[in-house]
């Protein structure tokens, strides 16, 4: 009996200092995705026609369509759509970036540029604008990581554009406007998600909505199913 207490005493310590290094129960462990889950996406969508989705009903617009999209996925989404049809990089300056800060959003896009040609904007200054909204927006609290920057898509083959001008001068311009969007959000760190291949093939195909203008809703859907697959 002597002899068993020894070993005890002596083998007791080592398990006790074994246990207060060991690694934590599978079930003590936050699980990393669980915990992204309950994360609230807070997304503020900024710009023109085609983030509202005219044509279609907003529900049917990429934004919501996207947020339906995290929110069958397990994800708490807060929207806000500030698209406003004909708005120019002038009137979201004016009228949509005051809502930035307020909204404290976990994720902006911004999709702005066809109504800056429609009027006749230098693509230069068109530039100086973007850099501007893009500032604005990281100075409101949103980090890079956070902003994401789209095209607009490629409306020239639409059967309303030449109503706009020539239909080839009107591709070439948004080909360059494009251009210097993707330029100046990756200059500030912020990502630009190249959708303008897809709306390429879109409009080639004649997915319009009634106004024979702008995409319809199958078209935006497709760009909410891109965009979920590159966002987290």
């Amino acid at each position: 009996m002597r002899r068993f207490a020894l070993v005890f005493l002596i083998a007791f310590p080592i398990a006790c200092d074994h246990s207060s290094t060991a690694s934590p129960r599978p079930s003590e462990v936050p699980d990393a995705t669980v915990t992204a889950q309950k994360e609230e996406i807070r997304y503020l969508a900024l710009g023109d026609s085609f983030t509202i989705g005219t044509g279609n009903p907003p529900s049917q617009a990429f934004p919501a369509r996207l947020a339906e999209r995290w929110r069958a996925a397990g994800r708490t989404v807060t929207l806000k759509n500030l698209g406003v049809n004909g708005y120019t990089t002038d009137d979201l300056t004016a009228r949509e970036l005051p809502e930035v800060k307020p909204f404290a959003p976990t994720l902006v896009t911004l999709a702005i540029g066809a109504n800056d040609r429609v009027r006749g904007t230098p693509v230069d200054v068109y530039r100086a604008h973007v850099k501007s909204i893009l500032k604005a927006i990281v100075d409101a609290g949103v980090t890079p990581k956070q902003l994401v920057s789209l095209p607009q898509p490629d409306w020239s083959l639409s059967p309303a554009a030449s109503s706009f001008g020539e239909p080839a001068a009107i591709g070439a311009d948004i080909v360059k406007f494009n251009g210097a969007l993707k330029e100046e959000t990756e200059a500030i760190g912020a990502r630009y998600i190249d959708l303008f291949p897809l709306m390429h093939k879109q409009a080639e195909a004649k997915m319009l909505a009634k106004d024979g203008l702008h995409p319809n809703a199958q078209a935006h859907d497709e760009w909410a199913a891109e965009l979920f697959k590159s966002l987290p």
